[in-house]
């Protein structure tokens, strides 16, 4: 569900954001190392071979291990790193990590004395919550944040402009996690910055069926996240700003009525040929709905090779032959076509393996999307806006200029 708004275009100051790496299209690194030697993994907020804590650094992209300092902010704790070399600032950790949440997200204080808010920069995005007096909610909760966290280090790592809905409330983002408390269903979507999903969609038996009714390939609580986040960053990157044209050219005109869009498609599904042009069959109904849907197809394959590429797996080094995408696929799209193809072909090459990994456990494909010409252009679109923006973040100030 899109925004209806249209909130004039301002590059408001956010968090500092991890530097772009050297290896490729990298943006965040999956793999992390604990003070002892041994691997710890995104989500650790401890390391289960030495019990030293952990946190994550959104400012740096890092999982470090902490040292406590002897002196506090206020009733919190201070912390500093345990690395080799030892990054010199100071950190609180997020009031959620002894919650349900389990977030373990610091907040780097720089030179302040004590941090502003004691919760990190992804729990503030967070602004309702369900009744957590009841456990399924409080569960749900805990599983929502966690593909949040993910959802958000992948956008903080692309320089992404990432400003809580309290802090702007013109062009800030906040999530609503909301569960049905009269029958009446929660529809989830987005709109004027506030993404609403319905925390029902964290109950695995709930979700399948959903996806089953809906004849989607392909349903999860991250994809679902990627998918609205992607209307928001539409308004914010795209919409009065002069990739509009572009946009207009590939995915088609915005102003089409979206609420009838909405109704021809549940009422009589997408059309015959929709594979010919969309990544998705739902992608079809409306150019916003096939925005969202590729945007979040570019965040699954950019955070899925990041993570390969983190741990050494490099999709150009699997052994399947296939006829890889050129430059030329994507037209007249300026010069980093190549670049991009690179990353496609690699993308096609890892997806290939890990679905008939993925067979071979007898479990749904890795990745059940194919991508056709058309798709893939839309694909490259969302790639160049998207390196736009980072071309425009100014790391000394903190912002987009």
């Amino acid at each position: 569900m899109s925004n209806t708004s249209n909130p004039a275009l301002r590059c408001l100051p956010s968090i500092p954001h991890p530097p772009r790496r050297a290896c490729g299209h990298l943006h965040t690194n999956r793999a992390f190392t604990c003070r002892c030697g041994q691997p710890v993994f995104f989500r650790n907020s401890v390391c289960l071979a030495c019990s030293a804590p952990l946190g994550y650094d959104p400012e740096r992209g890092l999982l470090i291990s902490l040292n406590p300092l002897p002196d506090r902010a206020a009733d919190m704790a201070l912390w500093q790193s345990a690395e080799s070399t030892p990054h010199e600032g100071r950190y609180a950790r997020c009031r959620n990590l002894n919650s349900a949440a389990a977030c373990n997200w610091l907040i780097p204080l720089g030179d302040a004395a004590s941090p502003e808010q004691d919760l990190c920069l992804c729990c503030r995005l967070t602004r309702r919550l369900p009744d957590l007096s009841i456990d399924s909610n409080a569960v749900w909760w805990g599983r929502i944040e966690i593909a949040k966290r993910r959802m958000l280090s992948s956008m903080l790592g692309m320089h992404l402009p990432v400003v809580p809905l309290a802090d702007d409330p013109q062009q800030g983002l906040a999530f609503d996690l909301l569960t049905s408390t009269d029958g009446t269903p929660i529809v989830t979507g987005h709109e004027n910055g506030v993404i609403t999903l319905d925390a029902e969609e964290a109950d695995d038996p709930t979700r399948e069926l959903r996806r089953t009714q809906l004849l989607e390939p392909y349903r999860t609580l991250l994809g679902h996240m990627r998918h609205e986040v992607g209307h928001y960053y539409w308004h914010r990157l795209v919409e009065h700003t002069e990739w509009l044209t572009a946009f207009r050219n590939e995915f088609g005109d915005e102003r089409e009525d979206y609420s009838a869009a909405l109704q021809r498609h549940y009422s009589q599904g997408p059309c015959a040929d929709w594979s010919l042009r969309h990544v998705s069959a739902y992608a079809s109904c409306h150019p916003w709905e096939d925005w969202a849907e590729t945007w979040a197809n570019y965040l699954h394959m950019t955070d899925t090779l990041d993570t390969a590429q983190s741990f050494g797996l490099d999709g150009e080094r699997l052994e399947l032959t296939y006829e890889p995408f050129t430059a030329e696929a994507f037209g007249d799209a300026g010069p980093d076509s190549t670049e991009f193809a690179r990353l496609l072909n690699q993308w096609m090459q890892l997806t290939g393996v890990l679905n008939e990994l993925s067979r071979s456990m007898g479990v749904p494909d890795f990745y059940p999307f194919v991508l056709s010409a058309p798709a893939v252009r839309k694909l490259h679109l969302v790639h160049r806006i998207i390196e736009a923006a980072e071309a425009r973040w100014n790391a000394s100030e903190g912002y987009m200029a």
